[in-house]
């Protein structure tokens, strides 16, 4: 049969520009392991640290724009378009435009803070 979510849990990121993260899937809600899918709300101007996930990321933009740095440079993955970041790779998601983003990420195993390694913050 079937299983019914009948709603997210939510998770917000704290600090000036706080993030809201609707996780259907994942760690807090319900505790799978093997992958979380989640609905992210980033305002303008948000910008999280540095990370080097050991977890693949598929992300797909709804709306705005989502920054992408990379080791490499920078995208720009906007509504309509989608990224795919690999394990082990150097990443920093921010949303720069004056209507920031919304987007769906899915991470395979599941998002964990002990398996994101965000860089440092000065």
């Amino acid at each position: 049969m079937p299983t019914m979510i009948e709603a997210p849990s939510v998770i917000t990121t704290g600090g000036q520009d706080e993030k809201r993260i609707d996780e259907y899937l994942g760690r807090v809600q319900g505790g799978e392991t093997t992958m979380s899918v989640a609905l992210m709300q980033a305002p303008s101007g948000w910008r999280e640290p540095g990370q080097r996930p050991e977890f693949e990321e598929f992300t797909l933009v709804l709306s705005g724009m989502l920054c992408v740095e990379h080791a490499d440079g920078a995208m720009n993955v906007r509504a309509g378009q989608a990224v795919i970041t690999h394990p082990g790779e150097w990443v920093r998601y921010s949303t720069p435009e004056p209507e920031g983003a919304q987007y769906v990420a899915i991470c395979r195993p599941a998002f964990s803070p002990e398996t994101v390694h965000r860089d440092a913050e000065p």
